[in-house]
């Protein structure tokens, strides 16, 4: 049986994984086009808010309500026409749930994702 010393260990290289992969466009001197730019601000993002709702639970709902916010933002500003409005639904819809658990309206199957 897997302790959760090790799933927390995983759960952090795949948080750094993340951000490596976000930063390797930059560090490869790569051309830093909107797109490259959109992806990398979203891989750093979602690494770092992995690694801050492992290490503190209680923060879940408050980091998927500003991962909403990040995703929609950055893709409708930096995103051509038919990704940007993908991305922004995205974003909607994470910003949505992440009000919803705070207000508590959720499913308890889902609900006991936000409340540990």
């Amino acid at each position: 049986m897997a302790n959760v010393k090790m799933f927390k260990l995983l759960g952090a290289a795949l948080a750094l994984m993340l951000i490596a992969w976000g930063l390797s466009p930059i560090l490869r001197h790569e051309t830093l086009t909107n797109d490259v730019i959109a992806t990398a601000i979203i891989l750093i993002l979602i690494g770092i808010a992995y690694l801050i709702i492992m290490y503190n639970p209680s923060w879940t709902k408050a980091v998927f309500f500003f991962e909403g916010i990040v995703i929609s933002v950055a893709g409708y500003m930096l995103l051509d026409f038919p990704y940007n409005l993908e991305l922004v639904i995205v974003g909607l819809i994470i910003i949505a749930i992440a009000v919803l658990a705070y207000l508590q309206k959720l499913p308890p199957n889902i609900l006991k994702w936000f409340y540990r």
